[in-house]
């Protein structure tokens, strides 16, 4: 129950931040964090920065079809946070079972792989008629939060 807390206060403090940060252009970007994120990177395109409270976040597309990326570094450059769209089947096996067993008849309209301090997290959002969430599943596919969208 408290990982479900946590997670939910962390994904409405994700909402709120993103109503602070401000554009910024890449040469406001500390030279550290732009090279560690070419690195990171290589073939990013569409790239747009923002600076998040005490870390620089990179918005970018990556491949032909232009999968969504967010990045978040800290001021030494140190990649804190990721963020992918994938497609719903890339999700994990398990995190596909428990979105059949518990989202039967919802359909699925956005999923992500959040990556934080090497932990790993999915957020799929699920919709049926005017009932949508925003689900996070641990690699296991148990539940860790749903929120209302």
């Amino acid at each position: 129950m408290k990982n479900k807390l946590k997670i939910s206060v962390l994904l409405l403090g994700l909402a709120a931040n993103a109503a602070w940060a401000k554009d910024i252009p890449q040469s406001k970007v500390p030279s550290v964090i732009v090279n560690n994120f070419q690195q990171n990177f290589p073939k990013a395109s569409g790239i747009e920065w923002e600076q998040d409270g005490q870390l620089f976040k990179v918005e970018f597309e990556i491949g032909m079809f232009g999968t969504d990326h967010d990045a978040w570094y800290d001021q030494t450059g140190k990649l804190v946070k990721h963020k992918e769209e994938i497609n719903k089947t890339d999700l994990p096996a398990k995190v596909q079972a428990s979105l059949s067993k518990n989202f039967a008849n919802f359909k699925t309209e956005e999923a992500q792989k959040m990556t934080e301090n090497e932990k790993v997290t999915y957020v799929v959002e699920v919709e049926k008629k005017s009932e949508e969430w925003k689900v996070s599943f641990d690699a296991d596919g148990n539940i860790i939060a749903k929120i209302a969208d």
